[in-house]
């Protein structure tokens, strides 16, 4: 299905909002303009944080046929930038800004078979998508991971319609999903769709590699906010500009440069384009690679890092409290 990227805005009105896991809300939204959602599509949405809008992305887990109702599912997470806190206050009635359905995750119909692999909240990218399988009797595998049965949207509802096409691993029950199992089942002709923590995503990109699989057929989106380690605090330097800037742990590298002053090339803001790459010139302490662009080797390599997502931290213990014993990682960046 082709990518329709052209940035239409309109208003939405909210005609539903409700719980559908634990810190996981459901909105269904009514939009000026309706135009039909296609799978592994998303709307941006205009958020207020603290008196100002700022422009974020959610997946569109369900879309009626002729695009007269929507529906998003928001994390509310703990270390949230603000955008998810402004969707849990939402109530029905409020109007919203948001564009008609964009697309850069596609669908590609006609393969052989499909395994869709949905981590956490990435089950927001992947449960249309599956839905879309269903109803055309494709051969699919439906992989859902989660850490908790509560903490997993849609779980009941997804059970209900995939069956025994529906493969559920649970942290805390002790059937975590071994990753080598899952790729080595997977036939030259399969092609395998994921959405989730950058963990998760990280170890299927390996593995595929190691198998030899081909690339085109591992497609994937993030949500641009999973790390290895605990967000801190950290210090980016950008000589050139004299800025000295302090990045919290509910801001991007990015946001924090834009709010200085500096004028920043950027796209995606999840990790997956590299335009906003900057180039490292010192580092006192590690990087948290969260991008899905660069290479293991180019990471190891720490020359470079994706300033939208990507990160700073005192050591690769992932471990916060360490900042306040040591002071806080410090990068010396150049930027395009």
């Amino acid at each position: 299905m082709a990518a329709t990227n052209i940035e239409v805005w309109q208003l939405a009105t909210v005609v539903e909002v409700r719980s559908v896991a634990t810190g996981i809300q459901r909105v269904v939204l009514e939009p000026s303009l309706p135009r039909q959602a296609e799978p592994g599509s998303h709307v941006d949405v205009m958020v207020g944080i603290n008196g100002q809008k700022d422009k974020r992305s959610y997946s569109i887990v369900e879309s009626s046929e002729d695009g007269t109702r929507l529906a998003i599912s928001v994390l509310k997470a703990p270390l949230s930038r603000g955008g998810s806190l402004f969707i849990h206050t939402l109530q029905r009635g409020d109007q919203l800004e948001i564009t008609q359905p964009l697309q850069n995750f596609p669908l590609r119909v006609g393969a052989e078979r499909y395994i869709m692999l949905a981590g956490g909240i990435g089950i927001t990218a992947i449960m249309n998508m599956a839905r879309v399988l269903k109803s055309l009797g494709s051969d699919y595998t439906f992989v859902y991971v989660g850490r908790t049965r509560t903490a997993m949207a849609y779980l009941e509802e997804l059970r209900d319609l995939h069956g025994a096409n529906l493969v559920v691993h649970v942290d805390d029950e002790g059937t975590s999903l071994d990753v080598e199992a899952l790729v080595a089942g997977v036939t030259e002709n399969t092609e395998l769709y994921m959405c989730g923590p950058i963990r998760l995503m990280d170890a299927v990109r390996r593995t595929w590699t190691e198998h030899g699989l081909s690339y085109p057929n591992l497609r994937y989106e993030t949500f641009g906010n999973s790390g290895w380690y605990d967000p801190e605090v950290f210090i980016v330097k950008v000589p050139k500009l004299g800025l000295q800037v302090p990045v919290g742990p509910g801001r991007s590298m990015l946001e924090a440069l834009e709010d200085a002053g500096a004028d920043m090339m950027y796209d995606c803001r999840k990790g997956e384009c590299g335009l906003c790459e900057v180039r490292i010139l010192q580092l006192e302490g590690a990087i948290d690679h969260r991008d899905v662009f660069y290479s293991a080797r180019q990471k190891s390599a720490t020359e470079k890092m994706a300033c939208c997502v990507s990160r700073a931290v005192t050591s690769k213990t992932g471990l916060a409290t360490e900042a306040s014993a040591t002071g806080p990682a410090i990068v010396t960046i150049e930027v395009s």
